[in-house]
C-alpha cells in the first residue's frame, strides 16, 4: 500500500522524517493553507461592485489555491502523490484549523482513498512515533473539520459583507479608508474602547479609612476600620469621629486563629501563559506565542507540548509521566534545592488531571515534554535568555502542580468600638504565619499576602482570644476610589476568553463559559497585532489603548449596530462552532444563522444617517469612491510566521475583510493607482520588516513614493 503523509508545515515533515523515516510512506508538507476560499467576484460578477449585498453563495464558497511562498510547488507535490497512493495519513496540527488544513487538500482534489489521522501534542521522536503507533480514522474527527469549514466560509459571509456595508454607509464618500469589520476584531475593539471609556468618565471619589495602633502585652500592631466598598465611610467627618472614639480605647480582642491550606494554580493555557509573561517581563502576547513556539518545535529543542493550549488541565493517563517529568526537572539546577517527595496528584476539575475538564478541548495544558527528558542539558544550551526564562516557568508551572499544598496559620483580629451618633466601629488586623511552604517553594519568596481589603498582611504577636487591647494614635486616612485599569495585552487575551463577563443573562453567561471567549488561543494575539496594524489600538508603554480612530470607529458602530462591537455576540458563535463538534447542530445550520444576522445588521447600516471616519488617511482622492487602506494586507504577518504558516491563517476570522478592503482603489495587483504622495512611516518600517524576513531587496522609492512602497507590501505580506 502507497501512502502519503501530509503535515502543516515543514518543521512537522523534519521532525517525522528524523523520528519515523519513510516506514510509513512520502511526507509532504503543506505551508499552512495551500487553499484559500475564491473572492466574491470569483463567484458572481455582480459583487466585484461595492454595496450593502450579502456575500453569501449558492453553497459553500469553492477553495483556490493559493499564492505566496512556496505554496503552489507544495500543493502541486501533493496533487501528483494523491494520484499514485492508496492511503493518506494526515499529521497536520490536531486542532480545527490543522484539521481544516490537512482535510481541505483531500477534498479540493476529491481524494476518495483510506484517510488516517495522527495525533499529537508535542514533536519530538517519541511522541511523533507513538502517535503513528495509535492512528485514528480520519472520519471520526469530521465534526472538528465540519467546525473549521463553518468558521471560514460564515466569517468571509459576515466579514466582507459587513466591511462593504460599513465602509459604504459610515465613511463619507470620497474619504480614503476600508472600515474592516471581523468578527472577532471588531468586539476586541469593543472590549478596549468600553474600557477607555469608563476610565475617561470615571469620577474619583473620596472615602477614609482609620488605622490605629494596638497594644497587648506581647507588643504592638496595626488595626484598621476599612468597611466594604458599599459600605465605605464618604463623610470625614464620620471618620473623624472613629478616631476621636479610638484614643485609648480599651476593650477585649476577638481573636481567631485557623489552620489553612491553599493548592497550587492551575496549570497553563496559552491565554494564562501570554497574561503571565505580560505581567513579569512586559511581553506582548505575540512574543509570548513566538517564544513558546519555538520550544515546542525550534531545531533540536522540542521542550513543551503544544503551546496554543486551550484547558489548564492534563488528562488522567498523563499522570505515569509525573515521576519521570519530576526527576529530571528536579536534577536541573535551578530545582535542585527543591524537596518534593511523593508527588501529589489532584484530579478532577478542582485539581490538575481531569479527562471530564478535557472534554471537547483538543489541547491540554503547556507542560513539559515527558520524551526529551533524557537529553535534557544538550536542549537547554540551545535556548536564547528569553526561552530559558519561558521555559523555567513552565516547569515551576508543572512542579507546584504535584507539589503539596502551601500551610498557613491564619489570625484574624477584630475590636468593636463605640461611636457617638452612629454604628459602632470594626478595626480588624489579619496575620499569616506560614507553616509548610509546598508549592510555593518552587517560586521563591513570594509577594506579601493581602487581606481581604487588599492591605498587606503583618506579622502579629501572641495573642488570646479576649485579651485586653488599647489603641492609640488613631489616624483617618484620605483615599480616592480608582477606575478599572486599561488592558495590557496579556489581560486583553484574557478578557477575550472570559467573554461571558461581558453578559448579564444568566443562563447564556454560564453557557457562553463553555464556549472559550472569542477567537482561539491561536489567533488571539494575532488579532490585536493586527487592530494595531490598522490604526485602531496603539501601544502606551505596556498597556493597549484606542487610537483616536479607532474610537470614533466604535462610537458610530455602537450607536448604528451594537452587536457588532459586542463580545457576547461572537462568543455566541463561538459555542455555535463548539456545538458543532459535539453533535448538537450542523455546520451549515451556523453558516446560515451567522448570515442570516448579517443580512440583518447589513439593513440597520443602510437606515443610519451615515457619518466621517477618521481613519488616519488623507482627507480624499481624486477619483469617486476610491478608497485605500494601507498596511491591511500586512496586517496579521510576522517573522515568527515562518516557523508557524498556520498563525496567519487562522486568524482568518478578520483576515476576509484583509483581501478585499483593497479593491476600491486598487489595480488588479493591489497597486496604488495614485502615486508621488510619501507613505506612511509604518508602511516603510514594515516594508524593512518584510525585506529583512523574505531576504529581497527593497526597491528604489520604496520610502519616497506610496504606490511603490504599497506594491512591495502587496508583493511580499502573503
Amino acid at each position: 500500500m502507497k501512502t502519503l503523509i501530509i503535515t502543516e508545515k515543514y518543521s512537522q515533515a523534519k521532525d517525522l522524517r528524523a523520528a519515523i523515516g519513510s516506514k510509513f510512506g512520502q511526507i509532504l508538507p503543506a505551508e499552512g493553507h495551500l487553499l484559500r476560499l475564491a473572492e466574491p467576484d470569483e463567484v458572481n460578477a455582480d459583487w466585484k461592485r461595492w454595496s450593502c449585498t450579502l456575500l453569501k453563495p449558492d453553497g459553500l464558497y469553492p477553495t483556490k489555491p493559493a499564492t505566496g511562498g512556496n505554496k503552489a510547488a507544495k500543493l502541486k507535490a501533493i496533487k501528483t502523490a494523491l494520484k499514485t497512493c492508496d492511503q493518506v495519513i494526515l499529521a497536520t496540527d490536531c486542532d480545527r484549523e490543522g484539521q481544516l488544513i490537512g482535510q481541505e487538500i483531500l477534498d479540493h482534489f476529491s481524494y476518495r482513498g483510506s484517510v488516517q489521522r495522527a495525533l499529537f501534542t508535542a514533536q519530538d521522536p517519541k511522541t511523533l512515533r507513538q502517535a503513528f503507533a495509535k492512528l485514528k480514522p480520519n472520519a471520526e474527527l469530521r465534526p472538528l473539520y465540519d467546525a473549521a469549514v463553518a468558521r471560514q466560509q460564515a466569517d468571509q459571509i459576515f466579514n466582507l459583507s459587513l466591511t462593504r456595508a460599513a465602509t459604504k454607509t459610515l465613511i463619507t464618500p470620497g474619504v480614503r479608508g476600508v472600515l474592516g469589520i471581523g468578527r472577532v476584531k471588531t468586539p476586541t475593539l469593543g472590549i478596549v474602547c468600553l474600557r477607555e471609556l469608563e476610565i475617561r468618565n470615571f469620577r474619583p471619589e473620596d472615602y477614609f479609612e482609620v488605622v490605629a495602633t494596638a497594644m497587648v502585652k506581647a507588643g504592638t500592631f496595626s488595626m484598621r476600620h476599612a468597611p466594604a466598598a458599599k459600605h465605605r465611610i464618604i463623610s470625614r467627618d464620620r471618620a473623624e469621629a472613629i478616631a476621636r472614639a479610638a484614643v485609648d480605647h480599651s476593650d477585649p480582642l476577638s481573636v481567631s486563629v485557623k489552620h489553612r491550606r491553599q493548592g497550587p494554580p492551575r496549570l497553563f493555557d496559552l491565554p494564562a501563559l501570554q497574561k503571565t509573561c505580560g505581567q513579569r517581563w512586559g511581553w506582548n502576547a505575540d512574543k509570548t506565542l513566538s517564544v513558546a513556539q519555538e520550544l515546542y518545535d525550534g531545531d533540536g529543542k522540542k521542550l513543551i507540548t503544544y503551546p496554543r493550549a486551550e484547558a489548564r488541565y492534563l488528562s488522567e493517563n498523563q499522570i505515569g509521566d509525573v515521576p519521570a517529568i519530576v526527576g529530571s526537572l528536579l536534577d536541573l539546577r535551578g530545582f535542585a534545592h527543591l524537596e518534593i517527595g511523593k508527588p501529589v496528584i489532584r484530579r478532577g476539575k478542582s485539581g490538575h488531571f481531569s479527562d471530564k475538564a478535557l472534554e471537547g478541548v483538543a489541547h491540554h495544558a503547556v507542560v513539559p515534554n515527558v520524551n526529551v527528558l533524557d537529553d535534557l542539558e544538550p536542549r537547554l544550551e540551545r535556548l536564547s535568555d528569553d526561552e530559558k526564562r519561558l521555559f523555567a516557568l513552565i516547569c515551576r508551572s508543572y512542579l507546584a502542580a504535584v507539589m503539596p499544598d502551601y500551610e498557613y496559620r491564619q489570625t484574624v483580629v477584630t475590636l468593636n468600638i463605640p461611636v457617638p451618633g452612629g454604628p459602632a466601629a470594626e478595626f480588624r488586623a489579619t496575620g499569616r504565619i506560614p507553616l509548610r511552604p509546598g508549592w510555593k517553594a518552587v517560586y521563591g519568596k513570594g509577594l506579601p499576602e493581602k487581606d481581604r481589603q487588599g492591605n498587606a498582611e503583618q506579622t502579629l504577636p501572641d495573642l488570646t482570644d479576649g485579651e485586653t487591647a488599647t489603641l492609640t494614635d488613631p489616624k483617618v486616612e484620605a483615599k480616592k476610589t480608582q477606575p478599572p485599569p486599561r488592558y495590557s495585552e496579556g489581560t486583553l487575551v484574557e478578557a477575550m476568553q472570559n467573554a461571558w463577563r461581558f453578559v448579564e443573562d444568566n443562563e447564556l453567561r454560564e453557557r457562553l463559559k463553555e464556549a472559550k471567549g472569542i477567537g482561539t488561543p491561536a489567533t488571539r494575539a494575532e488579532i490585536i497585532k493586527g487592530l494595531k496594524a490598522q490604526n485602531m489600538l496603539m501601544a502606551d508603554g505596556k498597556l493597549v489603548v484606542p487610537t483616536p480612530g479607532g474610537l470614533q470607529i466604535f462610537e458610530l458602530l455602537h450607536r448604528a449596530v451594537p452587536s457588532l462591537v459586542d463580545p457576547a455576540t461572537t462568543a455566541t458563535w463561538e459555542m455555535q462552532l463548539d456545538d458543532i463538534v459535539s453533535g448538537r447542530t450542523n455546520y451549515r445550520a451556523v453558516i446560515d444563522g451567522i448570515a442570516s444576522m448579517a443580512e440583518e445588521l447589513i439593513a440597520v447600516l443602510q437606515k443610519h444617517p451615515g457619518g466621517t471616519v477618521d481613519l488616519g488617511f488623507s482627507a480624499s482622492t481624486k477619483g469617486r469612491g476610491r478608497r485605500k487602506q494601507w498596511g491591511k494586507r500586512g496586517a496579521s504577518k510576522s517573522a515568527s510566521d515562518a516557523k508557524a504558516p498556520r498563525r496567519r491563517q487562522t486568524s482568518k476570522s478578520d483576515q476576509a475583510t484583509t483581501r478585499t478592503a483593497k479593491k476600491p482603489g486598487s489595480s488588479p495587483n493591489g497597486k496604488a493607482k495614485t502615486s508621488g504622495s510619501a507613505p506612511t512611516s509604518k508602511m516603510v518600517a514594515y516594508a524593512k520588516s518584510l525585506a529583512g524576513q523574505k531576504s529581497v531587496d527593497l526597491p528604489p522609492g520604496y520610502d519616497q513614493d506610496f504606490a511603490t512602497c504599497r506594491q512591495f507590501l502587496d508583493q511580499y505580506a502573503k
